[in-house]
């Protein structure tokens, strides 16, 4: 399934990205860091969306409190509660 996310805090200003059977494809930011945003979604490609978030959650960028990886955790963890 296709998701969408507005992100909060960061310099990205949308995560678009697909989970299907508990896996993450197609990770795609739009602005933000353009090198970093696509290492992150192309680290993340195939992995398990419970395994993303454990690893991408709460990294911080510049004292914000959050970041793009934070920011994509958030985003499927929202796309899985919301499914179930």
């Amino acid at each position: 399934m296709k998701y969408s996310y507005t992100p909060k805090g960061v310099c990205s200003v949308q995560i678009d990205f697909e989970i299907e059977d508990n896996i993450v494809k197609n990770v795609r930011f739009t602005r933000g860091c353009n090198g970093n945003t696509q290492g992150v979604g192309a680290l993340v490609e195939g992995m398990h969306a419970d395994e993303v978030v454990k690893r991408l959650s709460g990294i911080n960028c510049n004292g914000r409190g959050t970041s793009c990886p934070d920011q994509l955790a958030r985003a499927i963890s929202h796309a899985m509660t919301s499914e179930a």
